[in-house]
């Protein structure tokens, strides 16, 4: 992301909107969070810099093919849909972060979700998928 998105948060910072509308309020959550994300990325970046290009890679899956894995683990009904869902905003926030981030958030979610300490109550809105 270049500097264009620290100066964007500058200038929204330096007009004064004291009742923005829902667009502005929308587009100023969203630079936010952009910016948090670079943030993390940047922090994981120094904390694990790239390993030599030489080194072995790690054989190739398909997003469907680890959510799979995971709801099929998944030792109820609702943490295989969470499974999914949690795969589905991984999946779209990927492009972003570099692929050990993103190994790391995978290894975190399974974690989670296969900790028999952890159950999820059922929300009353909530059907999951069969």
């Amino acid at each position: 992301m270049g500097d264009w998105l620290r100066e964007l948060a500058d200038a929204r910072v330096s007009v004064v909107d004291l009742h923005p509308d829902r667009e502005t309020t929308n587009r100023r959550a969203a630079v936010g969070r952009a910016m948090r994300v670079r943030d993390e990325v940047a922090e994981f970046e120094r904390r694990w810099p790239a390993p030599p290009s030489h080194e072995a890679n790690v054989p190739t899956f398909t997003w469907s093919q680890l959510e799979r894995q995971l709801a099929d683990l998944a030792d109820s009904p609702m943490k295989a849909a969470m499974a999914r869902d949690l795969m589905s905003g991984l999946r779209k926030m990927s492009q972003f972060k570099p692929p050990e981030m993103v190994l790391r958030e995978i290894l975190c979610t399974s974690w989670a979700l296969l900790d028999e300490g952890f159950q999820p109550e059922l929300d009353s809105d909530f059907r999951p998928e069969a």
